[in-house]
């Protein structure tokens, strides 16, 4: 008898251990987004962008729409070209949304790049009422590192 009341002691133990971690799964993102960069001296500040994306099965972005608010000498309005990767996860019981972002944008011998950390809410298995916050660099001829940005998911 006392070696049936351990091993359900055990079970229990395991059990409960369990039922402390958190369920996630993947969320789509898609939609609308805006991004601000703070910081920056020179032709490298003052950026700011729109951009429509849906995130591949993968992670990558298929980015279907681009354009810096702000013309300047590092970059055109139309941006160059983009790539980006944007990996979310889900916590089933409060439906957070959380994840990884990076977002490369080439053109004219720049790169901008920018990395970040996204937090949302999970409408059924999309993200939505999306924010990204993180850090942004140009490299090339114009030169800024360990600025900040926002982006805020439009639609």
């Amino acid at each position: 008898m006392k070696e049936v009341a351990v091993l359900l002691l055990v079970a229990l133990m395991l059990n409960g251990c369990n039922s402390s971690s958190t369920p996630t799964g993947q969320t789509a993102a898609s939609g609308i987004w805006s991004a601000d960069l703070q910081g920056g001296t020179g032709e490298a500040s003052g950026f700011s962008f729109t951009t429509q994306f849906t995130v591949n099965g993968d992670g990558s972005l298929n980015i279907t729409y681009f354009q810096f608010l702000t013309a300047g000498t590092c970059f055109p309005v139309s941006g160059g070209t983009q790539a980006g990767s944007m990996v979310l996860t889900t916590n089933t019981s409060t439906n957070a949304v959380t994840g990884t972002f990076t977002y490369t944008v080439q053109s004219g011998g720049n790169t901008l790049t920018l990395n970040g950390t996204v937090t949302g809410t999970a409408s059924s298995t999309t993200l939505s009422g999306g924010s990204i916050t993180g850090t942004w660099s140009v490299t090339g001829g114009c030169t800024a590192t360990g600025e900040s940005f926002t982006m805020t998911q439009k639609s």
